[in-house]
C-alpha cells in the first residue's frame, strides 16, 4: 500500500488501538506458592509493607486482625490475592500492585493464611464482666456496639474480628497511640466565648462539620468563629491506665474481643 494511502487510514486505525482492553489473566482459586520458601519470603514482605497497619504478627492495629482461621473479606485463596492486588475502597487498605509483583503478592497471601494456624492470643478476662465494666465506665456514651451507644468514636460493632488483644489492651491504656488517618480533633471559639471540643467530620474552605463530645452534629461558617483549633494526634477517649485495675482491663478487652 502505498505511503500515502497509510497515512489517509491511520486516524482509522489509531482509536481500535487505543481502546483495546488490557490483556485478562485468570486468577487462580487457589494460591500456586505455599511452599515453605514461599510463606518465609511472604513473612518478610509482610513485616516491610503490612506490618506498619496490622502488627508484625498480623494481630492487628489500624489494619485487622488476620491471624484468624477465616477472613471475612477473604474466604478463598483468590479473593486474599485481589484484597492484596487491589486494596479495598473506602478504607486505609491500600493496593499493592504498585510494590509488589503478583508473585510476591501470592507469598504475602500464603503468609497471611499460615496466620491463621497460630494459637490465638490467651483472653484471661470475663466477657460479662467486660460488658458490664464497658457500660459503667462510660465507653458507650461514645462508642456504639450494635444499635446501642453513642458515635463519637469508632462503632464497636465487630471489633473482635478486626483488631487482636495486644492491640485493643494498648489502645485503652494509651487511646491516642493509634488513631485512623482521617481523625482530627478540633476545638471551635464561637464570637460569644463558648469553647466547643468535637471531632471533624467535614471542611472545606469556609466551613466545617464537627460532631461534639455529646453526640451532637455542628456546623459553623469559619468566618463567625473567634479560633479554630485543630489538635492531630489528640483523642477524647482518656486513658484507663491507673482508672481500671489489670485484671479490669481483662475483662474489658474480653468483652471486646468478643464481639464479633
Amino acid at each position: 500500500m502505498p505511503a500515502s494511502l497509510t497515512l489517509a487510514f491511520l486516524p482509522l486505525l489509531l482509536p481500535l488501538w487505543l481502546f483495546q482492553a488490557e490483556p485478562t489473566f485468570e486468577i487462580p482459586k487457589r494460591n500456586p506458592y505455599t511452599s515453605a520458601a514461599d510463606v518465609e519470603r511472604g513473612a518478610r514482605l509482610f513485616r516491610t509493607n503490612c506490618g506498619v497497619c496490622h502488627g508484625p504478627a498480623g494481630t492487628g492495629g489500624r489494619g485487622a486482625n488476620l491471624a484468624q482461621a477465616r477472613l471475612r473479606r477473604a474466604p478463598d485463596d483468590q479473593a486474599l490475592f485481589l484484597v492484596i492486588r487491589q486494596g479495598i475502597p473506602g478504607t486505609e487498605m491500600p493496593p499493592g500492585w504498585w510494590v509488589l509483583d503478583d508473585h510476591e503478592m501470592w507469598q504475602v497471601a500464603a503468609y497471611v493464611r499460615s496466620l491463621g494456624r497460630v494459637a490465638p492470643e490467651d483472653i484471661h478476662g470475663d466477657a460479662q464482666a467486660g460488658s458490664r465494666l464497658f457500660r459503667t465506665a462510660g465507653c458507650i456514651g461514645c462508642h456504639q456496639v450494635a444499635l446501642e451507644g453513642g458515635r463519637v468514636g469508632p462503632s464497636l460493632t465487630g471489633i473482635g474480628l478486626r483488631r487482636g488483644v495486644s492491640y485493643l489492651r494498648a489502645v485503652l491504656l494509651d487511646p491516642a497511640s493509634s488513631l485512623p488517618e482521617e481523625f482530627l480533633q478540633v476545638e471551635a471559639v464561637t464570637a460569644d466565648g463558648k469553647r466547643i471540643t468535637g471531632i471533624r467530620l467535614n471542611e472545606d474552605t469556609w466551613s466545617i462539620q464537627l460532631r461534639d463530645l455529646s453526640d451532637h452534629l455542628l456546623s459553623f461558617w469559619k468566618e463567625d468563629l473567634a479560633s479554630l483549633e485543630k489538635q492531630p494526634g489528640r483523642s477524647p477517649m482518656p486513658s484507663y491506665r491507673g482508672r481500671l485495675s489489670d485484671q479490669e482491663l481483662d475483662h474489658v478487652v474480653a468483652y471486646l474481643i468478643s464481639l464479633k
